[in-house]
């Protein structure tokens, strides 16, 4: 038995994660011992997704390593050490902490670090970066006593530090030394679009500006000092003017690096020394920094091939980029400033839709070869394809960029794509792998995902994935089914226009009139949610109960030791002092734990299922209502002070968070719905993080719509601006009636939006112009399901019948003696599967 070889990884970031997931999944796995330094005090992290630590996502949510990696992997893991020297002539990687590793391969993953301009000053307090959690916690730190921060860098990730700003709560500025924002990535026109939407948004950018001396100002801690006599005060300065590799343990160690930094490498990723490989942004390849973790996964993928002995090179990465920078759609595709010789340009600018596009296109007007889009990017997934695959252009090539006219058509489907065609670029599947597994046999999504790895990473080529599969099993002659369930012939939209024109009241009649057999829960529970969305009826009728999930049956959430939590309404965050005390005494009395939510609510966890009806009365005669956190439904309606307290404020985003909560309080939906209102564009409420937001401007409300947090997060799009109160109003009530009629089952309204014919425009033209004709009845609709609201738990807690189902057991008062619970932090928490097993013990003895 051959003795195994030390493999050491450099660097535990987003591609040295990315290298040790792929390598223990290899063949190779058992031919190595691993062993990893990682200097920071956590293991790989979500860099790409950093700026939502400040809105709400911890470490640990951003966290790339599953729970054991490292343990069930055998993996040696050096946490907050940091890797300084290779003595390649004793073959041993040694640590700061002076730990000595013997290795036989090495990989380098040690990344990249921000560029701080040698201004003089740059070194005072509060003069920080924006790279690791580390930072966030200092910028997070140092906001709460500023009120003005700037970012020195309109770039990619600089506009991400100045999103992070304005998140909490500062005025922000953006200082740039080039002529306009992304100058890498886009034209002068894209440049110029770029600022004014996020100046609209409250940002100020500076451009064209050397920062000469950072020294005390008179009103704000800093004063920067440009060298064309300007001058700009701040508290807080964030340098974000670009990356450098680290190279410094390659230089240390004799390795070869480029004359402007970088771990030369290979096609294979090899450095100048075979037995070590360097992946990612520390890595020089053909005189090129690849600053995207796209290209460092594939150079990670290289490396893992190239130690299994199989053929392959990495010969370069396409650095396109889609993105929402402030909710800004932004995108840019290879050639977008048009360096090639001969190439030609079209341009379209709509200036009321603050929409620019352009694209490039070779001399002969048949290959694209860059574009970009600001304002509107709905169309970069057809575009990179084109740019990928050398498909030629349609004979008006400007159609691709123009709204859609009756001549032409240039949608690309999935058929035009050649086998080559990349469908994910975080794992590098091409269509014609996607295609293999699909004849293999898997017919769905979830098996796709899993065979092939397709958006898994993320999750950014989940549609057109999806719109492959049903491409080439249509080919296979296997029908793409769209019905609900094998009961009923029809889709969920089908069902609820039957409802709504039959006048259909009931699961029993519309089985009977429309569907077969005895129905499941897929189709129960969808019907059930139709029927709640268009009636309004209370859901535990006889009639409907059998069609309600565990929480609407019981009006609860379940949580995970079968007890349950309590949500009361707390509108827009707005509480009397009352209340407050009355959710106090609840939670002493019951013995419940109680936290305060991300929305501004107060849940109380713990109670039994015969403990919820005394609980819900005792709130209820302290004026309390359902929150409907058990449903899929409204949930709430986050605020900011506004106006009547914040200095900045510039409306009262209390009272119309209070409104709108109360206005569609209980509308039941395809999914969850939520809303916020911020009272200016500092935006203290997340409010383009919502279903719905609202943020108010000197000129009225802006209005955004299908936004969402979760597993993945999207910015709401700005759907119309400078609204009154009324108009506001108007549109939200069509915007959610359309939602809730045309959605699919479990369907959120970002994917709702981004599935539908012409997205964001189309969701306009039928609100806002009337396309189809049916605004008032939308407006009826939502009027009908506000004059039916009851709360819940009120008609509940008055039928004697109704509370004989919350008991643990039928016929029987006895408790529930299964829940246990131990105290931590001065609260209860579930005890987990040891303290039950020891309290069994301790029972039984």
């Amino acid at each position: 038995m051959s003795k195994k070889q030390t493999l050491v990884v450099i660097g535990n970031g987003m591609v040295g994660q990315n290298f040790l997931a792929g390598l223990v999944k290899s063949h190779i796995k058992d031919n190595y011992h691993i062993v990893t330094f990682c200097e920071e005090p956590r293991a790989a992290y979500d860099r790409v997704h950093l700026s939502e630590y400040f809105s709400g996502k911890t470490a640990e949510d951003l966290s790339l390593v599953d729970s054991g990696f490292f343990r069930e992997n055998d993996i040696t893991l050096h946490l907050g050490d940091r890797a300084s020297l290779i003595d390649r002539q004793r073959r041993q990687v040694i640590s700061e902490k002076g730990v000595v590793i013997e290795y036989d391969k090495i990989v380098l993953a040690t990344g990249s670090y921000p560029f701080v301009p040698p201004v003089p000053g740059h070194d005072r307090a509060q003069c920080l970066v924006y790279r690791t959690i580390e930072d966030l916690e200092a910028i997070k730190a140092a906001a709460e006593k500023s009120r003005i921060g700037t970012v020195v860098g309109g770039g990619l990730l600089g506009l991400e530090a100045a999103k992070a700003l304005t998140d909490l709560g500062l005025e922000t500025h953006v200082v740039e030394f080039a002529p306009r924002l992304m100058a890498v990535q886009l034209d002068e026109g894209g440049g110029a679009m770029l600022r004014h939407k996020i100046e609209a948004l409250g940002v100020k950018v500076h451009l064209n500006k050397n920062t000469t001396l950072i020294n005390d100002g008179e009103h704000c801690f800093h004063k920067m000092n440009f060298a064309d006599g300007e001058i700009l005060e701040t508290d807080i300065i964030l340098f974000s003017a670009g990356i450098r590799p680290r190279d410094d343990i390659a230089r240390a160690s004799g390795l070869d690096v480029g004359p402007r930094g970088g771990i030369v490498i290979d096609n294979q990723c090899r450095t100048s020394d075979p037995d070590i490989y360097a992946i990612g942004e520390c890595a020089l390849w053909n005189g090129q920094i690849f600053g995207l973790v796209a290209p460092g996964y594939a150079m990670a993928r290289n490396v893992v091939a190239d130690l299994e002995g199989s053929e392959g090179s990495f010969t370069g990465a396409d650095m396109s980029t889609k993105l929402k920078l402030m909710g800004v759609d932004v995108a840019s595709i290879g050639d977008a400033h048009a360096k090639t010789q001969g190439a030609l340009v079209y341009t379209y600018q709509n200036g009321s839709s603050e929409i620019y596009k352009r694209i490039v296109v070779s001399a002969d007007n048949k290959q694209l070869l860059g574009a970009v889009l600001v304002g509107e990017a709905s169309g970069y997934g057809t575009l990179l394809q084109y740019c990928l695959n050398g498909i030629e252009l349609p004979q008006n090539p400007d159609a691709l960029i123009l709204p859609h006219r009756s001549d032409a058509s240039v949608g690309l489907g999935p058929d035009a794509l050649p086998a080559s065609a990349q469908i994910c670029s975080c794992y590098d599947v091409s269509k014609g792998q996607v295609c293999q597994a699909i004849e293999a046999g898997c017919t769905s999504i979830p098996a796709l995902k899993a065979q092939t790895q397709a958006a898994t990473g993320c999750g950014g080529c989940a549609p057109l994935l999806k719109a492959v599969m049903e491409s080439e099993l249509k080919k296979l002659g296997v029908e793409v089914a769209t019905d609900i369930c094998e009961h009923f012939p029809h889709t969920r939209q089908d069902l609820y226009n039957l409802v709504m024109i039959e006048g259909i009241r009931t699961f029993d009649e519309l089985l009977e009139t429309h569907g077969k057999g005895r129905g499941c829960e897929i189709c129960k529970q969808a019907v059930g949610s139709i029927l709640a969305s268009y009636w309004n009826d209370y859901i535990l009728k006889k009639e409907h109960i059998g069609l309600q999930d565990t929480n609407d049956t019981f009006l609860a959430n379940m949580q995970k030791d079968g007890t349950y939590s309590i949500v009361p309404r707390v509108t827009g965050g707005e509480i009397k002092p009352d209340m407050l005390i009355a959710l106090g005494q609840v939670a002493k009395k019951y013995g419940l734990y109680t936290k305060i939510t991300g929305g501004q609510r107060i849940d109380l966890f713990g109670a039994r299922v015969d403990q919820l009806p005394p609980i819900w009365k005792e709130l209820i005669d302290a004026g309390f209502e359902s929150g409907h956190a058990y449903g899929k439904s409204l949930r709430t309606v986050k605020s900011c002070v506004g106006s009547t307290w914040c200095r900045f404020g510039v409306d009262d985003s209390v009272g119309l968070a209070v409104e709108l909560e109360n206005r569609y309080k209980g509308l039941r939906a395809p999914h969850k719905i939520k809303f916020a209102v911020s009272g200016c564009t500092r935006e203290c409420a997340e409010a383009q993080g919502k279903d719905i937001g609202v943020i108010a401007t000197e000129n009225g409300w802006n209005l955004y719509v299908c936004g969402n947090g979760g597993m993945k997060p999207r910015h709401a799009d700005l759907f119309a601006t400078n609204l009154d109160k009324e108009t506001l109003i108007k549109y939200i009530d069509r915007v959610l009636i359309f939602y809730v009629r045309t959605a699919d089952r479990m369907q959120r309204t970002s994917v709702w939006m981004e599935n539908m014919e012409g997205g964001l425009d189309y969701l306009k033209s039928v609100v806002i112009e009337d396309r189809l004709g049916i605004g008032d009845q939308l407006e009826r609709q939502m009027q009908y399901v506000i004059d039916t609201y009851q709360c819940e738990w009120k008609t509940t807690i008055a039928d004697e019948n109704k509370l004989k189902r919350f008991r643990h057991f039928i016929n029987s008062d006895q408790q529930d003696d299964n829940v246990v619970f131990v105290e931590e932090r001065g609260q209860i928490r579930p005890a987990d599967e040891h303290e039950r097993k020891h309290f069994k013990m301790l029972e039984e003895a």
